[in-house]
């Protein structure tokens, strides 16, 4: 989207501040935060005014106002923090003078010329905008510009937190303030934060050419957000697979835990205001417009294309699939007319100096080489378009040429679909973050000249109804997901992460509550305790086999699983041999491989699996090759688990090859019964459906204790905290964010605790 996102802020905002609704209205403000405010200041004196920016913003904030008055809504207070391009006296005097719409707040921040220039033009537009659209060959690395990025993002993290109200929330927006969410929680720990990248976010091999430190700070940065949304399912796991492999964090599917927090990431494809393009069919302005257009051109078919100069979208490539259509289908020639419209963009910028250009020289040698008399191939225009003349450029084209060679979204097709009534083909490049849900669309590898030429020809032979039908279809899909929707989505889930944080967050096992365990315990007449083994009962080991209980240990669950009313279930990721060799004399119930084995007090191992487990033979090769390539890994057998632990490898190195296999057994095992689980140095993959979680339920329901306890230190623990969490005292060992209700800090700390229930059952009570 890039610059564009200019308009795609005003179009977004203005809705956001309208949208009053049951879960906002629980927001004290709501704090937009984007690189540039919607409006500038022109002029000075007597003279000064204020121009809205350009784009799609100050339309879309007009609309929603509009729509805010006559439907009574707008009782949430609304704040847009940005940048201005003026001074601090301008704008005092154009506040005293009241230029600016009074319907929401603005808070300028205003940083140093040479500092923004640095930081935008150099850092944001040399660096970030060319890697994350895959140009690596055009991306600067200047140490400076960094050191300006990180000067501006910390300016607007002081005028946010200088502004911030209890119960603000805020979200912050796009790749120029990426390290901003960090920033505003190192000072504001429990603020609701949400963040949006509006461009792609490119592959880890793609995101790792960056310097190390600037990669770290990028990430670290981003997850200082609650929510992390980004336009597609592609651009979520490109993030996850980074903040994986650079900053190891753990996650489980789209939920992340980094220093003790929990945060989500995930897809909100942006929407457009579909009821304005609809609404401008029966604009009189549009309609002369688009009636003129249809009188110039008549006898010929309309081609158009609107772009913002950048070298992404791919112009040249679009110019060449053009003439190739001309070359190739030369009785199409005098019969269509290709409108190709650009939008200036960083003329301070060199390359973009030289691609407009080429851009220009490209065009006159098309027309040169197939212009008539009567006829010119290419309409060329370098100007901005309003939205009265964009519409009607929508309505009259025949044909949309949308063909970027990658685009975080691309809302110019989306426009173009919306504004269509009983016309109009779409051809869009499959690099678009739009193509995955513009699926009836003619979809292109941009670069391909040949496919583009024969996707024009295609689009204007194709008949009317199939052009409606297509139409159709896309349309309903973007009227059902318009703007708003997508903004109450995020919105919505920002609350349900802030939610999920504030339940999961460490809550360490104080002195009251373990009296109140105790309490319960002896109040019981009934009681349930679960126990992981390693990291819980026993410290981990280098190799498994060297975790045997300790005497004291043994000596516990003895006197423990004595008391009548006790049932001690040993539930552990071990193998049914090794829990009967070390526990199997103890009147315990044992569960092996998280549920799928399970030997309840005094009778037989029943297996829980009725798949073969042949499916090992085809895992067994792929880990047999990573232990070659990491020293210090191996492979552990089970009879329904296979494990590659890699704790006694270097760690970096472990950790890196870890999330290599990782990736390589999802791939491996997707559309199969097979689950990749991530645990504590290990990764394990064994049958769907077999879990800690599924385990301790069917205890539960096997017992039905009155009383329950449930301890534990590992991710694959998290399944059964999970299902506990209402029915039991769940503990987690350790300090990482936990769906457990209480953490000891260590292990050293489990038995004692576990002792002190002894103690209690030797005391009647009084």
């Amino acid at each position: 989207m890039g610059d564009r996102f200019g308009g795609s802020v005003c179009r977004l905002a203005g809705l956001i501040f309208g949208q009053k609704g049951r879960r906002m209205s629980r927001m004290n403000r709501l704090i937009v935060v984007s690189n540039r405010l919607p409006y500038a200041i022109e002029g000075s004196g007597e003279q000064m005014q204020v121009r809205q920016s350009s784009g799609g913003l100050v339309s879309a904030i007009k609309s929603y106002f509009e729509r805010s008055q006559t439907g009574g809504e707008g009782g949430l207070e609304k704040v847009w923090v940005g940048s201005v391009d003026a001074s601090t006296d301008d704008w005092k005097q154009a506040r005293e003078r009241n230029l600016f719409p009074a319907d929401f707040s603005i808070e300028p921040v205003f940083p140093d010329k040479a500092v923004y220039e640095a930081y935008y033009n150099g850092f944001c537009n040399s660096t970030l905008w060319p890697l994350f659209h895959y140009f690596p060959s055009l991306t600067q690395y200047r140490s400076n510009e960094f050191d300006a990025y990180i000067s501006v993002n910390q300016l607007f993290a002081d005028t946010i937190v200088r502004l911030y109200r209890e119960g603000d929330v805020i979200w912050v927006h796009d790749y120029q303030l990426m390290f901003l969410p960090h920033l505003l929680r190192k000072a504001l720990p429990d603020v609701e934060i949400g963040f949006f990248l509006h461009i792609p976010f490119p592959s880890y091999e793609m995101f790792r050419l960056l310097p190390t430190g600037w990669k770290q700070m990028l990430l670290r940065g981003m997850l200082g957000a609650d929510l992390i949304g980004f336009h597609t399912h592609d651009y979520v796991q490109h993030f996850i697979q980074s903040a994986k492999m650079i900053l190891h964090v753990e996650n489980q599917f789209n939920t992340m835990q980094y220093e003790g927090r929990t945060m989500r990431a995930d897809l909100f494809p942006i929407g457009i205001d579909y009821g304005r393009f609809r609404q401008a069919l029966f604009n009189e302005v549009t309609a002369n417009i688009s009636v003129a257009l249809e009188q110039r051109f008549m006898g010929q078919r309309i081609i158009f294309s609107v772009d913002r100069l950048d070298y992404t979208k791919g112009l040249i490539s679009r110019l060449e699939g053009f003439e190739a259509f001309l070359d190739d289908k030369p009785h199409w020639r005098e019969k269509v007319v290709f409108i190709l419209n650009i939008i200036p963009s960083r003329d301070v910028i060199s390359s973009y100096v030289e691609m407009r250009r080429e851009v220009e020289e490209k065009v006159s040698a098309v027309n040169g080489r197939f212009s008539s008399l009567s006829w010119q191939p290419i309409i060329y225009r370098y100007n901005h378009l309003g939205f009265e003349e964009l519409c009607a450029l929508y309505q009259s084209a025949d044909v949309a040429l949308i063909t970027p060679l990658r685009d975080g979204m691309n809302l110019v097709a989306k426009e173009y679909v919306a504004s269509c009534l009983d016309k109009g083909v779409l051809i869009l490049s499959e690099l678009t973050g739009a193509a995955s849900e513009l699926n009836e669309a003619i979809q292109v590898n941009p670069t391909d000249t040949a496919e583009v030429a024969d996707a024009i020809e295609t689009a204007l032979t194709m008949p009317i109804t199939e052009q409606q039908n297509r139409m159709a279809f896309m349309q309903r899909r973007l009227a059902a997901y318009d703007v708003i929707k997508w903004i109450t989505d995020f919105i919505d889930m920002l609350h349900q992460v802030k939610a999920e944080r504030d339940r999961t967050q460490v809550n360490v096992l104080d002195g009251d509550t373990t009296t109140q365990i105790i309490n319960s315990y002896r109040d019981a007449s009934k009681r349930c305790i679960l126990l992981d083994y390693d990291g819980t009962l026993s410290p981990y080991h280098k190799l498994p086999s060297q975790a045997k209980p300790a005497k004291e240990v043994l000596q516990f669950l003895e006197e423990f699983s004595a008391d009548p009313s006790n049932e001690v279930v040993i539930i552990s990721g071990r193998d049914a041999d090794t829990l009967s060799e070390w526990l199997g004399d103890l009147p315990l119930t044992l569960v092996a491989e998280h549920g799928a084995l399970i030997r309840y007090k005094g009778g037989e191992w029943q297996e829980q699996v009725t798949e073969s487990p042949a499916w090992k033979d085809q895992i067994r090769p792929l880990l047999e090759l990573f232990v070659t390539r990491c020293v210090g890994s191996f492979i552990e057998e089970k009879r329904n688990t296979l494990a590659w632990h890699y704790r006694n490898t270097h760690p970096d190195l472990g950790f890196n090859r870890s999330r290599e296999l990782r990736n390589s057994l999802l791939q491996f095992t997707a559309n199969t019964p097979l689950q990749v689980i991530d645990g504590n140095k290990v990764l394990e993959v064994r049958l769907v459906g077999i879990d800690k979680g599924a385990s301790a339920q069917k205890i539960a329901d096997r017992f039905q204790p009155d009383f329950m306890m449930c301890l534990g230190d590992d991710t694959t623990d998290e399944d059964m905290f999970r299902v506990l969490r209402d029915r039991a005292y769940t503990i987690r060992v350790g300090g990482a964010a936990t769906e457990a209700r209480y953490t000891l800090r260590t292990q050293t700390q489990v038995l004692p605790l576990l002792r002190k229930l002894l103690v209690t059952r030797a005391q009647p009570a009084s």
